[in-house]
């Protein structure tokens, strides 16, 4: 269990997160969704301990994330594996290197020094990238990948620091509905596969619909929405967006409402 008590994060004047209370149980496949602007990459990054709350907790189990320092935050964010909007690969790197990188918080410095990887991490890698179908590509240098390519040996750079936590930041928004459709593929099976707890900030109100089973709503650093995604009506996506409603997905008000009706449907005839 994950537990966020009070948690804020000030940039100056600015209050990007204000005062979160929020518990997400292991396992769950979580959306957080929102204008730009809202607060949910703040939000990740905190999380991950990448950037510093200004007040509250993060508590994992009984553990103090907050408190974490040293070797303790370094295991901290080995758990809690970031996934970025652009990739973050070593682009000069074959793809079976940039993958092996997500071992570093498992090894020494001193081998992390000679870049000597152990067999067993070298195979751990290559069954990451065999399951994303993108083992036919590890010789390759990233840079030379599709977008969607680059983001699944990300996803496998994930994998293989044998999370507890998967944070993805914009997966796929900088992707094609293709491409965004095979990541968003992959992480929902690791979600149900693996029982990874996936934390997902997603601009789409389609997808996030699609493939969450819980939805986190924010505006102006706060939660104004929290439940399953048949809960989250046009209107409450409106009032969410703004004038951004369209821009998230025209469509996406209409799917809501669709999917709401839809579980509706299925309880009257369960009771029945």
């Amino acid at each position: 269990m994950l537990r966020i008590e009070g948690l804020t994060k000030r940039f100056g004047g600015n209050t990007a997160v204000d005062h979160l209370d929020l518990s997400i149980p292991k396992g769950e496949m979580v959306g957080v969704i929102g204008r730009s602007g809202a607060g949910k990459s703040t939000l990740l990054r905190m999380l991950n301990r990448l950037s510093e709350p200004s007040a509250g907790r993060i508590l994992s189990g009984e553990r103090d994330v907050t408190a974490l320092r040293g070797a303790a935050l370094r295991a901290w964010r080995r758990d809690t594996a970031m996934i970025f909007q652009q990739f973050n690969l070593v682009g000069r790197l074959d793809v079976l290197t940039n993958v092996l990188l997500g071992r570093l918080n498992h090894r020494s410095a001193a081998l992390t020094l000679v870049k000597s990887f152990a067999q067993d991490d070298k195979i751990r890698a290559i069954a990451a990238l065999e399951r994303l179908d993108m083992g036919h590509l590890l010789a390759q240098r990233a840079e030379t990948l599709s977008g969607g390519q680059q983001q699944r040996v990300a996803i496998a750079r994930a994998l293989v620091q044998e999370p507890q936590i998967i944070l993805a930041d914009e997966p796929i928004a900088s992707l094609d509905p293709r491409n965004s459709q095979i990541v968003m593929d992959a992480l929902f099976r690791i979600n149900r596969e693996d029982g990874i707890t996936v934390i997902s900030n997603l601009h789409h109100l389609d997808i996030a619909a699609k493939y969450c089973d819980r939805l986190i709503g924010m505006a102006a650093g706060r939660i104004v929405f929290d439940g399953p995604p048949h809960a989250l009506t046009g209107a409450i996506a409106a009032e969410l967006y703004g004038i951004e409603a369209k821009d998230a997905g025209a469509e996406a008000l209409d799917a809501l409402d669709a999917i709401a009706s839809s579980e509706a449907r299925r309880a009257r005839q369960n009771v029945a």
